[in-house]
């Protein structure tokens, strides 16, 4: 027991213990913010994660584009619905109606037949604006 206490009295024994400390902080601090560290894993973790998350979302949006595809090739039904929304055809002895989707929110602009506005600068003679003038 004496001779214990008698290794961690002598100086050089303090350097060594010091020296130990030093490295054992080194060491955790590259563990912590070094390259290839701790941070470095959990931002690289994140990454991994959004990344699998749009993958997902692709490959449905492939899964749906390979059934359009499949209809496309082996149905009529596909096509003539691409037709129709796309193009605009209709067959015969059909009646097309158009909705509007402007909503009703919307201010109209008045525009006075009477007026003397040049259309090209929207100014009357004297220099004023009349964009919206009721």
């Amino acid at each position: 027991m004496q001779f214990m206490l008698s290794i961690f009295n002598s100086t050089a024994s303090k350097v060594l213990l010091g020296l130990a400390i030093i490295l054992i902080a080194g060491f955790q601090y590259l563990f912590w913010f070094g390259e290839g560290g701790y941070h470095d894993h959990q931002k690289l973790a994140q990454k991994i994660q959004q990344q699998t998350e749009i993958n997902t979302e692709l490959k449905e949006r492939n899964r749906v584009l390979a059934a359009e595809v499949y209809d496309l090739k082996n149905g009529i039904e596909a096509i003539e619905e691409h037709a129709r929304l796309d193009l605009g055809l209709i067959k015969p002895r059909e009646t097309f109606v158009q909705m509007s989707t402007i909503g009703t929110h919307y201010k109209p602009i008045y525009i006075d037949p009477n007026a003397k506005v040049d259309v090209r600068t929207n100014e009357d003679g004297s220099g004023a604006s009349t964009a919206n003038a009721p």
